[in-house]
């Protein structure tokens, strides 16, 4: 590598704030919690249709049912995106309609 440029693509993003640190901590998290990203087991995922909608769950579940430590609601909340931290439940329903 010889040289590294920040370009804004979307958006009007704090250029002080532009690092790649969110998106690898993004990344570590979906490896961790999501087993068919190891590869090391017999849960990878075999058809690209199954990984995409285990990608899919696993992001609504981390937006819209996690509590946040740091937030102490979902990100969703913090974002006004949903008023109730969601149930599993919930999530299957709208996910099965």
């Amino acid at each position: 590598m010889v040289e590294c440029q920040r370009e804004e693509l979307i958006g009007q993003p704090d250029p002080d704030h532009i690092s790649t640190s969110y998106v690898e901590r993004q990344n570590l998290t979906m490896r961790m919690q999501m087993r068919r990203f190891t590869r090391l087991t017999n849960g990878f995922s075999k058809k690209r249709a199954n990984h995409a909608a285990a990608v899919a769950l696993h992001f609504a579940h981390y937006n819209l049912v996690r509590v946040h430590k740091t937030l102490r609601m979902t990100p969703a909340m913090a974002h006004g995106i949903s008023d109730h931290i969601w149930t599993v439940g919930e999530l299957l329903e709208r996910v099965s309609n």
